[in-house]
C-alpha cells in the first residue's frame, strides 16, 4: 500500500467523522442544555425535599440519605436522557448490565458495609438509643455521642471512645440506662446473726433516706436474701433521679460511708469472712490434737 492509499483512506475516515458529528450537533448541544438543565432541576428537587422531610421527620440522619437517594435517582434519569438524545442507547444497555454484574459483585465483597448500612437504617426508624444516652452494648459501656448510618460512636467511662459497627449494635441486647432517666443501685450488705434484723433493716433504711440524688417517687427497700456462711444478708435498692454515671457512683459511695457509720454507732456488726483450717492428712484433726514437735537449733 502506496502512501497516496493511506493518505485516502484517512482522509476519508476523517470526513465521515465530521459529517457524522455535523449531523449529531443538534443533538450534542440539546443533550449539553438538558444536562445542564437536569442538574439544576436535580438540586432544587433535593433542596425541596430536604424541607418536606424535615418537616416530617428530625431524624438529621435519614433525612440527608433520603434527601441523597432522590437526587441521585434525578441525576441518573438526566444522564440517560442524555444518552438517548445522542443516540447511544446500546451504550445504555452495556452499562445498565455492566453495572448489574458489578453492583452484584459488589454486594459479596462489601456485605458486611451493606449490612451495618441497613442495620444504621433501621436504627434511625426504631431508635433504641439517642445522642447523650447511656448504654451498654456488649461489653462496652458509656455515653453515645454520635449515631451514623454505619457505626455508632460511644464514650465510655474510662475516656475511651468505642466505634461500634451498626450490625452489632442491631443484633446484640442493647440495656439503655437513660430511657426511664432513673437508675437502681443495688447494695449488698452482710450482718452478724446476732443481731436484731428489725432494727439493722430501720437504721440502714434511715441512714440513706435523705442521700441527695434519690428519686422522690420511688420508696428505697431492704431485702434480707439468704443465710449466708458467716452473715444475715441483705440488699439495699436506691433509685437515682439521673441516668448519669458521676450521680450514680457518688449516691453509691455516699451510702456505703453512712452505713458503715450507722451500724458501727449503733453496735451492728459487719462480720469478716469465717475460714476453716484442717490441719489433718485425711481431714477433720483440730489444730490441738496434731503432734508438735520441737527443733532444737543448738544441735
Amino acid at each position: 500500500m502506496n502512501i497516496n492509499a493511506i493518505t485516502n483512506l484517512i482522509t476519508d475516515k476523517l470526513t465521515n467523522w465530521t459529517e457524522i458529528l455535523i449531523k449529531l450537533l443538534p443533538n450534542i448541544l440539546l443533550a449539553a442544555i438538558v444536562l445542564v438543565v437536569g442538574i439544576f432541576i436535580s438540586k432544587y428537587i433535593r433542596k425541596t425535599a430536604n424541607k418536606l422531610i424535615c418537616k416530617a421527620s428530625n431524624n438529621l440522619t435519614l433525612n440527608k440519605l433520603f434527601s441523597s437517594i432522590i437526587y441521585f435517582t434525578a441525576i441518573g434519569i438526566v444522564f440517560f436522557t442524555v444518552l438517548s438524545i445522542l443516540k447511544l442507547d446500546k451504550a445504555v444497555t452495556t452499562v445498565l448490565a455492566g453495572a448489574g454484574i458489578l453492583g452484584l459483585g459488589l454486594a459479596f465483597a462489601f456485605q458486611d458495609i451493606a449490612a451495618n448500612f441497613i442495620s444504621g437504617i433501621f436504627i434511625s426508624f426504631r431508635k433504641p438509643l439517642r445522642v447523650g444516652d447511656i448504654v451498654k452494648i456488649g461489653e462496652y459501656m458509656g455515653k453515645i455521642v454520635e449515631v451514623n448510618l454505619r457505626d455508632t460512636v460511644m464514650e465510655t467511662f474510662q475516656g475511651q471512645t468505642v466505634i461500634i459497627p451498626n450490625k452489632e449494635v442491631f443484633q446484640n441486647p442493647i440495656e439503655n440506662y437513660s430511657h426511664l432517666k432513673i437508675r437502681r443501685f443495688d447494695l449488698s450488705i452482710g450482718v452478724s446473726y446476732g443481731d436484731d434484723l428489725d432494727i439493722v433493716q430501720e437504721i440502714t433504711l434511715n441512714a440513706v433516706k435523705d442521700i441527695d440524688g434519690l428519686s422522690k417517687t420511688h420508696e428505697v427497700k431492704v431485702f434480707f436474701t439468704e443465710f449466708g456462711s458467716s452473715s444475715i444478708n441483705l440488699t439495699l435498692n436506691m433509685w437515682i433521679n439521673s441516668a448519669d454515671q458521676p450521680i450514680y457512683n457518688l449516691v453509691g459511695s455516699e451510702a456505703i460511708k453512712r452505713i458503715k457509720k450507722a451500724y458501727e454507732a449503733n453496735d451492728i456488726m459487719i462480720p469478716f469472712p469465717i475460714r476453716t483450717l484442717d490441719f489433718g492428712i485425711k481431714g477433720g484433726t483440730a489444730l490441738n490434737e496434731m503432734p508438735v514437735q520441737f527443733l532444737n537449733k543448738a544441735q
